[in-house]
């Protein structure tokens, strides 16, 4: 009965956890401050898988977690291409596909923004040169933004966000 006392009123060992991701958040930050100046709104993305292994879904997925929670750096994903800014693709481009990934493209409003997220996106990756893979994005789309590896983490998905945001930022000018 004793322990079970003492567990109940002892210091958790949880209690004193404190993380916080300084490179994140400053990310984040000017991230948000790059969205409001080009937008002056939210950043709305439309994820289309053109035929990957889910491995950079479940990054992008991650990105709405609490750790890194980017809604709050002014970046939602949308369900529909009609209410999306970027078309974030992943995944190699199946000939299955192509049709599909060419509608989507052309649902969203313009002005619109496509990045290719993961190698198989960016060049087709593993499956680059099989009979049934067209390859990257950039085949039948015109990608303004290439965010490499197998999967990019989460990080490096905010940094691709903030390189393509510039480069908005520069073709405006």
């Amino acid at each position: 009965m004793q322990d079970v006392l003492t567990n109940i009123f002892s210091k958790k060992v949880t209690e004193d956890f404190r993380y916080k991701d300084e490179e994140l958040e400053e990310l984040g930050i000017h991230l948000k401050k790059e969205i409001n100046t080009i937008f002056g709104r939210s950043l709305a993305i439309r994820e289309l898988d053109s035929g990957s292994d889910n491995a950079t879904e479940i990054e992008l997925n991650n990105l709405g977690t609490p750790h890194y929670d980017v809604e709050r750096f002014g970046i939602t994903f949308v369900a529909s291409p009609r209410h999306a800014d970027v078309i974030a693709i992943t995944g190699a481009v199946t000939h299955n596909m192509a049709n599909a990934v060419r509608k989507t493209y052309d649902a969203a409003p313009n002005p619109k923004f496509v990045i290719a997220i993961g190698d198989d996106a960016c060049d087709g990756g593993i499956y680059k040169g099989t009979y049934a893979v067209l390859g990257g994005a950039d085949k039948i789309l015109p990608v303004d933004i290439k965010i490499p590896g197998n999967p990019p983490e989460p990080k490096d998905i905010i940094k691709g966000l903030l390189a393509l945001m510039k480069g908005i930022r520069e073709q405006k000018k």
